[in-house]
């Protein structure tokens, strides 16, 4: 018997196969004389029977063998492989289309791969990486030495580098896959490419000095009231991330500019005479810097730069502060405080209690107790909401609204005035659902809804796309009307949601004169006036999917009026 290859069914004679050995070729099958790029690891040459003529008309087995090592490659095929991929790899970094498929690539490599190749390959395409960003920074080095132009060129090379190195893996999947994945020293394709830019771009003094200090510039122009390009920072910093140099390039002096910033804005605050303007300034400065942790700072920095913040603002300036009116600053800071946890927008529990503890020294236990008291409420109010799920399941209560509630105690918050409203018909059965759950448990207390406090989350679909849009109660009773119809008048609106009038146009001022505007006014302009009627804007639209509207806030002084 013969030794069979699974391989392959075919067979050569004896001479025809000495003269394939001496032409130096390989023969992966018969059908594939043609294909010479198609090499795979089925190297060997096929076996198996073979029955041959004689010249006398009788027939004699032949049995071709494999070969004991494996047979070399076609001459010159490593070079021409090599020269593909190389193109390949070049016209993907000078952003020009390749000339071959991925299929065909990808081949390539597999075959330099199964004759031992891999480490030369690695090494061939490091240089070739290495090669193109050391080009790319002396364009860097020699860019305009305005901070924008520069930033975008920064963050455009960036960009280029992550989507250049995305397809130069796919062709090199399996040299990734196989050789580099054996070798712990060697790095992912993925990861040598980010070492190299780290190495010859980042560390770069020049360079990176120019892009940390450009990123500096920006904020400072936020803080001081500029429009900047938030998802540049963004970018820019996602990048420092990626590479691992984000806290010791970017957030070291990051902070140390805040502590200064700060610093200063802390003494002119102490300078000004106006109580209510300084506090209502200090509650918009920690407003901002929470939302630009959100927008592009990473969020480990979010407690050091609040503990700066409220270092420079309130720890260093607190008692100056005080001593110009402590009631003031009770009354504003448990309505700010109130805001933030029922919105969502504390910066963080450990700095709030952080607070609450210097409070306690200044202010007495009797006010921060009552602060306490809005943490404890909040706390019972999620597990009131576990519950509460739990009932209308077992109630078998239907709805596609999800409902939460905050059960306030109070004595413990800010005095607010209910406003009475037209719910919708679904909103109206939840309320009373809730209110059937909550007094079979408390039976005796006195529920009281605060539509003021109420915010809802919108589920929208415009001609360009859907949205989610965060607004507040009074814009979704106002919204929803669009439900049933196209337009409506100021007058018809109020009828409608109950509204009373001032507030009313306060909300169709934030719905249709605001950045997001998602309702059209008729005549335009920045009031709300009689007869004005409101469209639907079909049209809108918005490179954020959530969107929050903010509601147009009326002036502060009349709180603080004695």
């Amino acid at each position: 018997m013969a030794e069979e290859d699974s391989s392959s069914s075919s067979a050569t004679t004896s001479r025809e196969q000495e003269q394939l050995e001496n032409r130096n070729l390989i023969v992966p099958s018969v059908a594939a004389d043609h294909h010479t790029d198609d090499l795979t690891e089925a190297s060997t040459t096929l076996s198996g029977f073979a029955s041959v003529k004689l010249g006398t008309g009788s027939v004699k087995k032949l049995v071709i063998r494999n070969f004991k090592d494996k047979p070399l490659i076609l001459e010159n095929y490593t070079e021409e492989a090599w020269q593909k991929l190389k193109e390949a790899v070049q016209a993907i970094q000078n952003n020009t289309s390749v000339q071959y498929s991925l299929e065909e690539l990808y081949q390539s490599v597999k075959n330099l791969c199964s004759y031992n190749l891999s480490a030369n390959l690695y090494k061939q395409l490091k240089q070739l990486c290495e090669q193109h960003i050391r080009a790319e920074i002396h364009q860097l080095r020699e860019y305009s030495l305005d901070t924008g132009p520069f930033l975008k060129k920064m963050d455009k090379c960036w960009q280029d580098h992550a989507r250049q190195m995305s397809m130069i893996r796919n062709i090199f999947l399996f040299l990734d896959r196989t050789y580099v994945f054996q070798i712990s020293m060697l790095s992912s394709i993925w990861d040598m490419g980010l070492e190299l830019f780290k190495s010859y771009i980042i560390r770069d003094q020049n360079v990176q000095s120019r892009t940390v200090d450009g990123i500096l510039l920006l904020i400072e122009k936020e803080r001081n009231g500029e429009m900047i390009d938030r998802c540049l920072i963004q970018r820019l910093l996602s990048m420092l991330s990626d590479l691992q140099i984000y806290q010791v390039s970017f957030e070291n002096k990051f902070l140390e500019e805040t502590n200064r910033f700060y610093a200063a804005e802390g003494r002119k605050l102490v300078q000004k005479k106006e109580i209510p303007g300084c506090l209502y300034h200090i509650k918009n400065l920690l407003e901002e810097e929470v939302d630009r942790v959100r927008a592009y700072l990473s969020l480990n920095t979010q407690k050091l730069l609040i503990a700066i913040v409220e270092k420079q603002l309130l720890g260093e300036h607190l008692s100056a502060v005080l001593q110009k009116g402590k009631d003031v600053f009770k009354a504003f800071y448990k309505k700010d405080l109130a805001r933030r946890l029922l919105l969502g927008k504390s910066a963080s529990v450990d700095a709030e209690k952080s607070m609450l503890s210097k409070l306690k020294q200044e202010c007495g236990t009797a006010f921060t107790n009552k602060l306490q008291g809005m943490f404890k409420d909040m706390e019972l109010s999620k597990d009131t909401m576990i519950q509460l799920k739990q009932y209308m399941q077992n109630q078998n209560i239907p709805g596609n609204i999800e409902l939460t509630v905050n059960i306030l105690t109070t004595s413990f918050w800010p005095t607010y005035i209910p406003k009475e409203i037209h719910l919708p018909p679904e909103m109206e059965r939840l309320q009373e659902n809730f209110k059937n759950f909550y007094l079979s448990k408390h039976s005796g207390r006195k529920l009281q809804w605060q539509s003021t406090l109420g915010h809802c989350v919108l589920k929208a679909e415009f001609k360009k796309g859907k949205k989610e849009l965060q607004v507040t109660l009074f814009q979704t009773l106002v919204l929803l009307m669009f439900n049933e119809g196209d337009h409506f008048s100021l007058e018809e609106i109020k009828m409608a949601t109950g509204l009373e009038d001032r507030e009313l146009r306060r909300t169709l001022q934030s719905l249709a004169c605001g950045r997001a505007r998602v309702l059209i006014k008729n005549p335009k302009g920045k009031d709300v006036e009689d007869g004005d009627r409101f469209f639907c804007n079909e049209e809108f639209k918005h490179k954020l999917f959530k969107i929050k509207i903010n509601q147009i806030q009326e002036k502060e002084t009349v709180f603080f009026s004695s």
